[in-house]
């Protein structure tokens, strides 16, 4: 398997690990998790949104490594741009609970691209 494959199964635990940190430490109710989430403040909150986030940004991640190999594109490239994908996610994982939002916008914007620029080595 490539390094962008193992990229695209990385990218869709990380959602994962955000949830977890959500519910982690406290007193979860997974009787009804979701209205639970949704009554949570503060940090817990934000780790629940980057968990919405990830799995919003991945289908494009993940179309755009599948389409890149069946087309052909440089594998180094579409290694690269899939490792800076995945780097970009835990930061912005990471800067969305530590509430920094600039941080979080930027590398929003760094993983959004990589996506676009592996879609556009297959051409």
């Amino acid at each position: 398997m490539t390094t962008a494959y193992w990229c695209v199964l990385i990218a869709g635990l990380l959602p994962y690990a955000a949830t977890l940190s959500a519910k982690g430490g406290s007193r979860f109710d997974n009787h009804n998790p979701r209205a639970w989430l949704a009554a949570q403040t503060g940090w817990r909150a934000r780790a629940h949104s980057a968990q919405l986030n990830g799995f919003e940004a991945f289908p494009l991640f993940a179309a755009a490594v599948i389409i890149a190999h069946h087309l052909g594109a440089p594998q180094p490239r579409v290694d690269g741009l899939a490792l800076v994908f995945v780097a970009a996610r835990v930061v912005y994982l990471g800067a969305y609970i530590a509430d920094l939002a600039l941080l979080r916008s930027i590398v929003w914007f760094v993983g959004i691209g990589s996506s676009v620029a592996i879609f556009l080595a297959g051409s």
